[in-house]
């Protein structure tokens, strides 16, 4: 049984095309961005999550129009490859609507993927008498693309009771951190309550503080902060 041909569908269109010749190998990459604080007296910067970064497709693809392709839908060889190849390069271009190039799905087998192509490298290695190519290897990186509505429901966050952590940095006072972290100093009590803070001039350099979301209820008083 023949091996699944890779396809790219365009998600605004419905169109889609399958490459000509599947990928030897793909790369998947994922990180996440983390900030340091240095802290007078330790050994180290303290590690803070900050946030996740795209994850990214990478992978070659090989067109080559020089011998006929067979299949149902024959086509004859010695062809110009950018036909084959533009396909591709097209998918970087804005889309008037959106006014952003289209979001995709790469799907191959068991991988489906939905992203915007980030770049294209073009390499043409074979050509005609006439100078036309026919053969040529495109070097293609996606990034995946996500938005609120589809994290939400890809990802089970919880996000009424969904915290940060922040660590005290030398200086820092509770109205400083609320208005770096809500835009409003004013609303320091939620951290002091969510930490069990007795009184709030009393945090240190490096303490670690729990920032709740708003709208934050007290769990003793019942009262809420929004």
């Amino acid at each position: 049984m023949a091996l699944a041909k890779a396809k790219i569908t365009n998600l605004q269109t419905g169109q889609s095309f399958n490459v000509l010749f599947n990928p030897e190998e793909y790369t998947l990459n994922k990180d996440n961005n983390f900030a340091s604080q240095s802290v007078p007296g330790l050994s180290s910067p303290l590690l803070q999550f900050v946030s996740g970064n795209l994850r990214t497709l990478e992978m070659e693809l090989f067109f080559d129009t020089f011998e006929p392709t067979p299949g149902p839908n024959p086509k004859p060889g010695h062809r110009d490859v950018r036909e084959e190849t533009q396909k591709v390069v097209d998918l970087l271009k804005i889309d008037p609507d959106l006014h952003a190039p289209p979001v995709l799905q790469v799907s191959w087998a068991s991988l489906q993927f939905t992203c915007v192509l980030a770049r294209v490298s073009q390499k043409f290695i074979m050509f005609l008498d006439d100078g036309r190519p026919v053969r040529a290897r495109l070097t293609v990186t996606f990034n995946e693309f996500i938005n609120e509505e589809r994290e939400a429901k890809e990802i089970n966050r919880q996000t009424a009771d969904f915290s940060k952590a922040v660590t005290v940095a030398q200086g820092d006072r509770l109205i400083d951190i609320a208005g770096r972290m809500y835009g409003d100093e004013q609303k320091w009590r939620p951290i002091a309550m969510a930490n069990g803070l007795v009184d709030p001039r009393e945090i240190q350099t490096g303490q670690t503080l729990h920032i709740p979301s708003l709208p934050f209820t007290d769990q003793q008083s019942g009262e809420v902060f929004k």
